[in-house]
Parts: C-alpha cells; sequence; structure tokens
C-alpha cells in the first residue's frame, strides 16, 4: 500500500536524503522517496502514517497525510501562495535597511569604526539589523537549530553561520573597537541583511516558477467535473460526482464533461477525448462504447452506465501515475543524492579550513578577510539547485509526457527510453489496427458456414482480437454459437474445446502440426501465399478448413517507423502469425527485421538475446502473450487499447494507438534527459567555480576578493535558474506533426 504525506518545511536536499533514510529504517517501509519539488513523501508498505509523522517529526520535519486531491491542491497553493507573498515581504523589508546601507558604503561612509560617535550610529544600526534578521530570517535559524539539534546540517545551517558570524563580527567591533587594529574596523550588518533578502528573494522566484511544473496533474484534476445528472426511479436529479454509484444511469448532454467510466446505453455522438490520448479526432460513440471521464460531448445526448467511479476511473489512475512517476527518480539522480548527503557538512568544512588560511596566511587586516572569505564560502553554496536539478526536469517531462497521452510509470523508464537502440514491435493491436475482419473461407473438408459456426463457437470464450473477427462474421450470418465444453486456450498456437461430441482444434499450421493434424491439402490452396492470417480448424485430427483474417496495417505505421530508423533506432517485428502475413505487413510498414510464427517465449528470448548484445531494448505491445517481453524490456511501451496485463508489465502507456507516440516519448526522454544534464552541469560547475572564489583563490592574482552579497544572489539564483531551465521542457514539441487518420 502506497502513502503519500505532504511536508511543511523541507528546504534543501540535505533534508530529502535525511528524510528519506528516517523513513526507510522504519520497520514495514518497503520504499520511501521524496519529491523535493512538490514536498512530498511517499512510501509504501504497512505500517501506520501517524507512526512515519512522529518519526519524521523527531528528525525536526512536520508533515500531515495527503487524503483528497482536491482539498490536497487546494491547501497546497493556498500555502504556496501565503509562502510566497511571506518571502515576499521578508525580502522587501530585509532589502529596504540593507540596499541604503550598501549604498551609503559605496559613496559616503567607510562602514568603519574610528569614534565614540560611530559606536552609537553603527550600534543603533546593529540592533535594527537584529531585529530585521529575525523578522526575515527567523524560519533561517530556526531550522539550523533544529538540524542542530538532530546532529545535522542544511541549507539554513550555511545560511545562519554565516549571516550570524557577519552580524556578531560587526557586533563585536561596534561594542570593543579597541580590540581590532584600524584597518579591521569594517561593519558587515549589510552583508547580513542583503543575504537574507536575496535568499528569500530567491526562494519566492522558485516558489512562482515552481506552480508551473505540476500544470499536467492541475488540467488532469481540472478535467473531473464535479456534479452528475443521475436518473433513479425514472427521475433525473444532479449530485455531487462523490454520490455517483457504479451501475447508476447517467444523462450527458452536449457541451458536459463525463462524469465516470461506463457504457453508452442509448444515443450516439462525437467525444472530444484529446484531454486523455492526444488525439485530436473526436471519437464517435453510441450504444456498447466505453467512455472515459473528463472527456467532453460534442453534439448529442447520450444515457451511460457508470462502469467505474472515484479512484477506479481511467482519469483517477492516469492523475496516481503521473504522480508517482514524478516523484520516483532516475538513476542519474543517485549522484546527486549521495553529494547533496554530504554537501553541507563539507561546506562547513571549507568554510573553517578557509578561514583558517587567511588567519594565519592572509594579509591584514586578517580578521575582516577571514570573516569575508568564510562567510562568503557558506552564503554562495547552494544545495537547493543541486536537490532541485533532477526532480524538477523529471516533473515537467512526466507532465508533458501526458499532454501527448504517455503515461510513464517511473522515472527510471524515462532515462532508459532515451538510451534505445533498439525497439522490438508486435505486429497485431501495433502495427496493424488491431480489428481484423474475415476476408474469406477455405472449405476442405466441410462447408463454409459450419466452418464459422464451429470456429466462432469455440472463439466466443477466447479474448483474441483474431477470434472477434470471426465472431463478428458469424453473427452477421446468423449462425448459431453453440456450447463448448473443455475449453483450453494455448497461447502463441491456439485453442481447443469439445462441440457436439467432436473435438476440435483451431489455431496456426504449427499448431495443427503438433497435433498431427494433415495439412496437405491446404498447401494446395492459393490463399496460403497471400497476407492473410491463417487459422486452421481441425475436427478430431481432420482438417475442415480455413478462415483467412486480414488486419489492415495503420494509416500511420509506416512514417513513424521511418520517423523511429531517423532517430537511430533499430526496428524489429515479432508475430505469432504466418510468414507470408508477417513478410507483406513488413514489406508495407518499411521493416527488414522480423520473425514469425513466435511463441510469447520466443519474444521475450529474442529481447533476452539482444540485450546480452548490448543493445538497449524496448517491447511494444497490446496483448497477454506480450507482457513477458514488455516485462522483460529495458523499456516496455503498452498500447493504450491493449489488455490489463500488458499496460501492468509496461513501464510507458500509449493513450494513442500510434506508434509515433513511440517516438513521441523517446525524443521526449532525450530532451528530459538533456534538461537534466545541463542542470546538474550547472550547479556542480556553480559551486565547483564559486565555492573556490568565494575562498579567494583569486586573491593573491588579482586582489579580488568576492562580497558576500554578491555571493547572496549569486546562491538565491541559481535555484531559480535550474527551475526555469527545466520549465523549458514545457516548450517541448515532437519532431513530426501527425494527425491520426
Amino acid at each position: 500500500m502506497s502513502t503519500t504525506l505532504i511536508l511543511e518545511n523541507v528546504s534543501c536536499a540535505g533534508c530529502v536524503k535525511k528524510i528519506e533514510t528516517c523513513t526507510s529504517h522504519i520497520p514495514g517501509i518497503e520504499s520511501a522517496e521524496v519529491n523535493f519539488p512538490q514536498r512530498r513523501l511517499l512510501f509504501t508498505g504497512s505500517v501506520d502514517p501517524e507512526k512515519v509523522i512522529s518519526q519524521l517529526n523527531d528528525i525536526g520535519y512536520k508533515s500531515r497525510l495527503s487524503q483528497n486531491d482536491a482539498q490536497d491542491r487546494l491547501k497546497q497553493k493556498e500555502a504556496d501562495k501565503a509562502l510566497y507573498l511571506q518571502r515576499l515581504t521578508h525580502s522587501g523589508v530585509a532589502l529596504a535597511l540593507g540596499i541604503p546601507m550598501m549604498i551609503a558604503g559605496f559613496f559616503m561612509d567607510s562602514m568603519s569604526i574610528q569614534t565614540t560617535n560611530d559606536q552609537f550610529i553603527w550600534g543603533t544600526i546593529g540592533v535594527l539589523t537584529l531585529a530585521i534578521m529575525y523578522f526575515s530570517g527567523k524560519h533561517f535559524f530556526t531550522g539550523a537549530l533544529i538540524a542542530l539539534r538532530n546532529g545535522s546540517s542544511t541549507m539554513d545551517t550555511l545560511i545562519a553561520i554565516g549571516t550570524g558570524s557577519a552580524w556578531l563580527f560587526s557586533m563585536i567591533i561596534v561594542l570593543a573597537p579597541q580590540l581590532f587594529p584600524d584597518t579591521a574596523r569594517h561593519i558587515y550588518f549589510e552583508a547580513a541583511v542583503m543575504i537574507i533578502g536575496l535568499v528569500n528573494l530567491g526562494v519566492a522566484m522558485e516558489l512562482k516558477a515552481r506552480t508551473r511544473t505540476s500544470n499536467a496533474v492541475e488540467r488532469l484534476l481540472d478535467l473531473k467535473p464535479k456534479t452528475a445528472c443521475i436518473i433513479r426511479n425514472n427521475k433525473e436529479q444532479t449530485l455531487p460526482l462523490e454520490l455517483v454509484l457504479i451501475n447508476d444511469k447517467i444523462r450527458i448532454r452536449p457541451g458536459e464533461q463525463i462524469p465516470t467510466d461506463g457504457i453508452v446505453l442509448e444515443g450516439q455522438s462525437y467525444i472530444d477525448e484529446s484531454m486523455l490520448t492526444g488525439e485530436p479526432v473526436p471519437a464517435s460513440k453510441g450504444p456498447g462504447d466505453n467512455v472515459s471521464e473528463g472527456t467532453l460531448n460534442k453534439s448529442g445526448s447520450l444515457l451511460i452506465l457508470a462502469e467505474k467511479v472515484g479512484k477506479e476511473t481511467t482519469i483517477s489512475r492516469i492523475i496516481e501515475m503521473i504522480k508517482q512517476a514524478q516523484n520516483s527518480k532516475p538513476a542519474i539522480a543517485r549522484l546527486a543524492d549521495k553529494i547533496s548527503s554530504i554537501f553541507v557538512p563539507s561546506v562547513i568544512l571549507i568554510s573553517f579550513i578557509t578561514a583558517a588560511l587567511w588567519y594565519f596566511f592572509g594579509p591584514e587586516p586578517k580578521a575582516a578577510y577571514m570573516l569575508i572569505s568564510a562567510t562568503t564560502v557558506l552564503i554562495i553554496a547552494c544545495p537547493c539547485a543541486l536537490g532541485l536539478a533532477t526532480p524538477m526536469s523529471v516533473m515537467v517531462g512526466v507532465g508533458k509526457a501526458a499532454e501527448h497521452g504517455i503515461l510513464i510509470r517511473n522515472a527510471q523508464a524515462l532515462q532508459a527510453a532515451s538510451n534505445i537502440d533498439t525497439i522490438i514491435l508486435d505486429k497485431t493491436g501495433t502495427i496493424t489496427e488491431g480489428s481484423p475482419t474475415l476476408n474469406s473461407i477455405i472449405s476442405i473438408n466441410s462447408s463454409e458456414n459450419n466452418i464459422l459456426s464451429l470456429a466462432a463457437s469455440l472463439e466466443q470464450l477466447s479474448e483474441h482480437p483474431l477470434g472477434e473477427a470471426i465472431i463478428k462474421a458469424a453473427i452477421n450470418k446468423h449462425l448459431p454459437l453453440l456450447p463448448a465444453e473443455q475449453f483450453m486456450s494455448i497461447t502463441g498456437r491456439g485453442i481447443t474445446g469439445v462441440i457436439k461430441g467432436q473435438h476440435l482444434l483451431l489455431g496456426n499450421l504449427a499448431y495443427m502440426h503438433e497435433n498431427n493434424v494433415d495439412t496437405e491439402a491446404a498447401i494446395n490452396s492459393s490463399i496460403t501465399t497471400t497476407a492473410h492470417t491463417l487459422i486452421y480448424l481441425a475436427a478430431d485430427g481432420r482438417l475442415l478448413g480455413i478462415l483467412a483474417v486480414a488486419d489492415p496495417i495503420r494509416a500511420d505505421s509506416a512514417t513513424a517507423i521511418k520517423r523511429l530508423r531517423n532517430i537511430g533506432i533499430n526496428i524489429v517485428m515479432l508475430t505469432g502469425d504466418n510468414q507470408n502475413t508477417a513478410a507483406a505487413i513488413a514489406k508495407q510498414a518499411g521493416i527488414d527485421d522480423f520473425i514469425a510464427e513466435t511463441t510469447p517465449e520466443d519474444k521475450t528470448n529474442k529481447v533476452k538475446a539482444l540485450q546480452q548484445q548490448g543493445k538497449i531494448v524496448a517491447m511494444a505491445g497490446d496483448g497477454i502473450n506480450d507482457a513477458p517481453a514488455l516485462a522483460l524490456a529495458d523499456v516496455g511501451f503498452a498500447i493504450g487499447n491493449g489488455t490489463d496485463i500488458a499496460i501492468e508489465s509496461a513501464d510507458m502507456v500509449l493513450l494513442r494507438n500510434s506508434i509515433h507516440s513511440i517516438a513521441d516519448a523517446v525524443e521526449l526522454s532525450k530532451a528530459t534527459l538533456k534538461n537534466i544534464r545541463q542542470n546538474l552541469f550547472g550547479a556542480f560547475i556553480y559551486n565547483s567555480i564559486g565555492i573556490p572564489i568565494a575562498a579567494g583563490i583569486l586573491f593573491p592574482f588579482t586582489g579580488i576578493l568576492l562580497s558576500p552579497i554578491i555571493a547572496g544572489a549569486a546562491m538565491a539564483f541559481s535555484s531559480a535558474t535550474v527551475v526555469g531551465n527545466a520549465n523549458r521542457l514545457r516548450l517541448f514539441k515532437p519532431s513530426a506533426s501527425h494527425t491520426a487518420p
């Protein structure tokens, strides 16, 4: 069971590591992951959430249980807005004092203590500075104390030590200037308040930018209607959506959103499903067709029967899938996590070493140089940028994928998809329409009608798409569907059963040979050389006839496959069909490498073989027989209208029934990984260059020593830069414009 907690006072990547470590050590917890941008903890396992909340409280982190999506979203919006305004206020108050002092230092005053009058003036300013530090920066010092009590350190620790040291050093100079030489009596009140003001401004900017990253989930939540028109006891009544029950009859008028997953009982209309599938063309719906919650009824009036409500609807499951994916971490994030866990203690150690080097080897005034350099090192270091680098990009990438009808189960799949070099495509339902039709029947030892009736009678117990074509043809001819006994399905081969005392076999040629059915008469049939799927029917070991079923290739399959090739991916087609059909479909689709008459085991073995060659293998399919290969592949793509087993086995679910979605997913994953690398590179370079410069490495050569104020500005804007770069992914567009015919 998975549970989500909303975290209230997480400030940096160091907090993330502490929370995950603490939670994962609680007995009963199977896994725990923190979504830093969304400030949420997702954990799985059989443990009381209150126990987890208590443990987190013990290490200084407040949390609460997430219960209702709408309420959580509203509370989160209100909390983020309040925090944004609070941080802006804190920043404004601190900068209102800091900027005039900084200007005065540049143009009017040396900001040093030389006379008693200087002591009085700067002592007064020092008290005012302390008051503003308390008002605008209290949360930094509180966070630092909480971390200290728990034997750890966070970003708050760096800010509190840096600004506190600057203020304390300055007050000592004000109160006892005689302890310092004339050249070392410079005070740094403006640095303390400027740093607090700039860091608060950076947090506010990060909050503002961060709100845009959850747009995908926000839009999906907005799709859920609030009420539904229910027909009970022959009366229509409008009820809140929470009161809708399974098997309720619901009236849907033109222009209304569908409130639940259901099946159409009456009426004909066109449904806009683009918000779920990305498909721009409305789908025609009539009696017997399925409809999904949140989709838009464009024209006619419909009466539907509610089949899934609440958290079981398609849109609710999609929202949950997106949240879990945004909460997960790709392998590339592990490096950042390891660094983040030791980052703050390392910075504090570097700060002490810097202070010692300046004190023992620096020029006069040593104390002043020591304070400036040590404080600047503390302030410039920004673990937030490092902690935000990966999750921000993942959040935006997963959300963008959802907009294009691609549901990503976890961030690891997102990373793996960027490295795919080989993809295995199942034929039926992936390359082809998956809606085959019976084209002809070859009668060998029975009449066409008898062959069709017996085959349809067996197939009514099967769920194979080819079987549906046979059943549909029998119904259209008004042929009887007879009861079958001892039914059994042999995956990848066919089905068997007993009808009217006859032991029937229905399946492919290999299935006939395995059961010693003589098929020599079929070899002379011209249909065996055409691009049909051939289904053989035998009774008591004697071949009765052949049913030829054609499944047309999707209109956009060939262009989508060409597009995959253009981005450097090799295509392999696997099918359980015969060689002739497979060759014909492969030629139409533009595929050179294909294997016919495969079993589920053959598909799995092909994935293994390619992986052993060092290939990064993806598998795309929609059937039960594809599930093992989908699970084994480095990335599994399930076509959206496939079976639940296929969807559960896959890493990505494609709501559009098009191979173009696979290309979209690969391109988006490449763009997301590129964005993550940019963020990580920027964060690493920022700290790798910024910390040595802050420590004074340039001073011996140039005489330049970085100001703590500049360090504060750089630290504040580094996080905003990472968030801004991640949001560039929102502009992503696939390389090819494609519209379903």
